[in-house]
């Protein structure tokens, strides 16, 4: 099928084969709009100032943009808690300006994917605001309601993420109703048809806005045990955990297997628009990686693609990238996979993943191993121009979650703080405000776009070298994926062509705080190694000597027959 033929909305018999599809091996850059830039100087970043950014984007090699929430909200979980899912809050402009942000982007070559939070919305919601009223409204079962237990204590056991109990006492319907994560955001009931048919038809509004693909809140968390089971202890092992969350096997509060039917009923909604993209954000509970498969797997007709939380909590060791990419295999295979190391809800990968002294080498090496793993790749904003985690106080700090919890953890605040475009402006050049929503580190401001843009050897520059790079090797998009056996702390793959004759590309990291060797024995013969200027390489006699975080990459040259 040539999908560049089809019109938005026109009739299709099927969704796009996977090697027809824009977003196969795709790299997508994530923005939170509240700190990417702030146009009109009220301290918050809105969408006319992506517009005004986009061209940086672009710059860089991408695909696609993902913008986190930007809808109508009271903003108690800064837009993950949605009043009105087809209209733009007024903080961030209005839909003529989300309407000059996708021209623009279609100006540049960009897609653009818009967040979807169909498990929750906000308490303010009209939908919520008529369920809770009465059980005899209209919308009585849009939510999940629940009797109290006869001694009036909550209908189970289900915990909140953020904190508590996962239920809240109405008092005019003399029921509890249900919330993963704040009291003030609401589950949806989407074994309802209503619901479902009312969270679809949000989605075609975006689709006629001119939106390429969805990425979908909380995917795990769609479905619960409709006989509100409660759910098993976990017992910890040895240290408490920080969250009550953690000491229950989430059997029955969220992973209910209803969610394939719904994901196979999504998937035929959006038949008539085969270009459309979804992106499954799964949780980081055991067995993520078999559910990313599972949630991709083309023979089901399911979702597009899928990444997992788990990886962004984990220890980037060579050992664990393996077993990883073992359990992910089926995802591989049958699905599509989007890698991504950073986002808004996790620390940032160069502090969480190395040596202080060595955040440059780390996030070099961080970006060649994203867009030389088999699938898509995102990129969240800074990324390219290595932002650390940022320390705030906790009289700065503005996350739930964070707060909840201070201070044995401390939130997503850290990896939500403002882009810095110009390191001797006020605030970075985020904003002309008296504050922005999160104060700008002053390490930040050493980062800076316009340093970076004037310095060849910079973080940013690299990332455009190796993005670029990456465009020209078709095994790197759509290859094939095989691992290397290699000693620790080496870890390492080759990335073949599926066409006649085969040729492809060896990549091998050291994932170490300290220079190891690659004996050439463990490169097939065919090996061609070849030396980027990012990854400077000391040969001996029988071995390249691979620099801390450093990597080393060879071309295979095709088989002639």
């Amino acid at each position: 099928m040539n999908i560049e033929v089809l019109q938005r909305g026109a009739k299709a018999t099927a969704r796009p084969a996977k090697a027809d599809a824009w977003w196969h091996g795709a790299v997508i850059y994530q923005i939170y709009p509240r700190s990417f830039f702030d146009s009109n100087g009220d301290g918050i970043g809105d969408l006319p100032g992506i517009t005004a950014h986009l061209d940086h984007i672009a710059e860089l090699g991408v695909d696609a943009v993902w913008i986190a929430p930007f809808f109508r909200s009271p903003m108690k979980d800064f837009g993950y808690d949605v009043t009105d899912h087809c209209d733009v809050d007024p903080m961030f402009g209005t839909l003529d300006d989300f309407d000059a942000l996708t021209a623009r982007a279609r100006e540049l070559g960009l897609r653009i994917i818009v967040d979807q939070v169909w498990s929750h919305t906000a308490d303010d919601h009209p939908w919520f605001v008529e369920s809770r009223t009465s059980r005899d409204s209209k919308k009585s079962d849009w939510y999940v309601w629940a009797d109290a237990r006869p001694d009036g204590t909550p209908p189970n056991n289900w915990l909140s993420v953020f904190g508590g109990v996962a239920w809240t006492w109405e008092p005019r319907r003399r029921q509890y109703y249900l919330h993963h994560f704040l009291s003030s955001q609401p589950q949806l009931n989407l074994y309802h048809p209503d619901v479902e048919q009312a969270l679809f038809d949000v989605g075609k509004f975006w689709i006629d806005r001119g939106v390429d693909g969805f990425r979908l809140d909380a995917v795990d968390f769609m479905f619960h045990d409709r006989r509100l089971r409660d759910n098993p202890a976990r017992l910890p092992s040895g240290v408490m955990p920080l969250r009550p969350f953690g000491m229950q096997r989430h059997m029955f509060d969220m992973l209910q297997p209803e969610m394939f039917a719904f994901m196979t009923r999504l998937n035929t909604f959006l038949r008539p628009y085969p270009d459309m993209m979804t992106l499954a954000e799964v949780s980081s509970e055991p067995g993520a990686y078999r559910r990313c498969a599972e949630y991709t797997d083309r023979q089901a007709h399911r979702l597009d693609m899928a990444y997992s939380l788990a990886l962004m909590k984990e220890a980037l060791t060579a050992d664990r990238l393996a077993k990883v990419l073992t359990e992910m295999h089926d995802a591989i295979e049958n699905g599509c996979v989007c890698w991504a190391f950073s986002n808004h809800d996790v620390v940032r990968a160069v502090s969480r993943w190395g040596h202080p002294l060595l955040h440059h080498r780390i996030a070099l090496t961080l970006i060649a191993l994203l867009i030389t793993l088999p699938g898509a790749a995102c990129l969240y904003q800074g990324e390219e121009l290595g932002l650390t985690e940022a320390t705030l106080t906790h009289a700065d700090m503005r996350d739930p979650y964070g707060i909840n919890f201070y201070p044995a953890f401390l939130g997503r605040d850290g990896a939500r703080t403002p882009m810095p475009w110009q390191a001797n402006a006020r605030f970075a050049g985020f904003t002309t405000s008296q504050a922005p929503w999160l104060p700008v580190p002053p390490e930040h401001a050493e980062r800076a776009v316009d340093v970076q843009r004037g310095d060849e050897n910079s973080l940013l520059h690299a990332y455009r070298r190796l993005l670029h790079w990456r465009r020209h090797h078709p095994a790197l998009r759509d290859g094939g994926f095989r691992l290397l056996t290699l000693p620790e702390p080496l870890f390492g793959f080759e990335r073949y062509n599926k066409d006649e004759g085969g040729g492809g590309l060896i990549a091998v990291f050291n994932l170490h705080d300290a220079p190891t060797l690659l004996a050439r024995s463990l490169l097939p013969p065919r090996a061609r190694i070849v030396e980027l200027s990012d990854f400077p390489l000391e040969i001996a006699p029988d071995s390249y000597v691979i620099p801390p975080y450093g990597a080393v990459f060879a071309y295979l040259d095709a088989v002639l027959s």
